[in-house]
């Protein structure tokens, strides 16, 4: 079953996108500090009278769990899909909603978790306007949100390595990678559900990221069933045949002091196999200082990886728990937008706010999952680690 089932039109677009590149932290220079004050006001009067919270105890954030401006932001992005939607959606007491009010709808139903009947009895709509909008809001996202996911430039990307060294130390380091699961209910008697069954005897599916120091994803993988462990999930993927070519991760090499070279790699757990390009701790009970010293750095600077995974979860409650019977071909589409959405929060934080959800991320997002073993190890990839491991106890001495 290969990830993200989609059409062409919408890889020409992601292409398009792609080519372009957006700086969507531009845009927010075109936003005013309070656009449609009017809308939140009508909208917080309807959902004060649901939701039985008296109106002057009404918050933005604690209602859309995002800043006014990101929200204003999504709106943008989305609005002339939406606007251009032959269906009008309408409040139970036969009013329009207007971009805004399915905005809000789409990121409640995602953000909450909550039933369609539960989210549509707060927003004063029916549930079936509930299931629509929200579809319709996930399909806007994956038109023109594609740019919010994009592989770093040159000049983007030494920064990123900046970053990543200031961590731990690890010099030429682009990223980490992780896998998290999706529970899902299915039927026992669905066809071909035991390929969903992962190692812990749920029913599953996978999501794959790579995530830069910031807790943004620079790509992701999903549509994959439990029963696939972290190898193959990634040599089935896009990265991984783009690093195999050297079209990925082919950026300037780093000289060590023993004038051996290290090249441009990744840091990941050990379900995924050692490569050249691809980092992953010493095993076994070797307590040599350089190794023992190389793994703590490297478990610091992979841990970004966990935290926005856990984050992903916390935000878009969607997807905790146990899915009743998804879609699962419309699961992995609803999982990338909110990928981009939370690629979004990110690009609008500020520095501070940056640095405090960092702080307070926690690591759990696989909690009830016991760590992979891969146990392969590419001979390039043991020497590039050695040299990395041996250069790193010499420059500082333990971690």
């Amino acid at each position: 079953m290969a990830p993200l089932r989609g059409t062409k039109r919408k890889r020409r677009d992601k292409a398009r996108n792609r080519k372009t590149q957006p700086d969507p932290l531009a845009s927010l220079l075109l936003l005013p500090d309070s656009a449609d004050a009017d809308w939140w006001d009508t909208f917080s009067r309807r959902i004060s009278v649901t939701l039985s919270i008296p109106i002057e105890k009404l918050e933005f954030e604690s209602v859309m769990k995002m800043p006014r401006r990101t929200f204003n932001y999504i709106c943008s992005l989305v609005k002339d899909i939406l606007m251009t939607k032959n269906s009008q959606y309408l409040f139970v007491d036969g009013s329009a909603m207007a971009v805004e009010d399915q905005v809000a709808v789409a990121l409640r139903r995602l953000s909450s978790g909550d039933s369609l009947v539960n989210v549509g009895t707060a927003f004063g709509t029916n549930h079936s306007t509930v299931s629509q909008v929200t579809w319709r809001f996930v399909e806007a996202m994956e038109e023109r949100g594609l740019s919010h996911l994009r592989w770093p430039d040159a000049d983007e990307m030494e920064k990123i390595k900046a970053k990543n060294e200031k961590i731990k130390g690890l010099p030429n380091c682009c990223g980490a990678i992780d896998t998290t699961h999706i529970m899902l209910c299915l039927p026992s008697g669905e066809p071909n559900s035991k390929v969903w069954l992962d190692s812990e005897k749920n029913h599953s599916m996978v999501i794959q990221v790579i995530v830069d120091p910031d807790m943004r994803f620079r790509d992701i993988i999903t549509g994959w069933p439990g029963s696939m462990n972290e190898l193959q999930i990634l040599k089935s993927s896009g990265f991984y045949k783009l690093c195999e070519k050297g079209a990925r991760l082919n950026g300037k090499s780093v000289k060590l002091s023993d004038c051996s070279e290290i090249r441009e790699y990744i840091v990941g757990d050990n379900g995924y196999p050692l490569l050249p390009w691809l980092m992953t701790p010493y095993q076994g009970t070797d307590n040599a200082v350089h190794k023992s010293g190389f793994n703590k750095r490297h478990s610091a600077t992979r841990s970004v990886a966990s935290r926005a995974l856990a984050r992903f979860k916390d935000m878009w409650r969607f997807f905790q728990g146990e899915m009743w019977r998804p879609d699962k071909h419309r699961l992995p589409r609803m999982i990338l937008a909110c990928g981009l959405l939370h690629n979004i929060m990110i690009d609008f934080e500020d520095d501070e706010r940056g640095e405090a959800m960092m702080m307070h991320s926690s690591c759990l997002h696989d909690g009830n999952y016991k760590p992979q073993v891969c146990g392969v190890a590419d001979e390039s990839g043991v020497a590039v680690r050695d040299a990395l491991s041996q250069y790193l106890a010499d420059k500082s001495g333990p971690a």
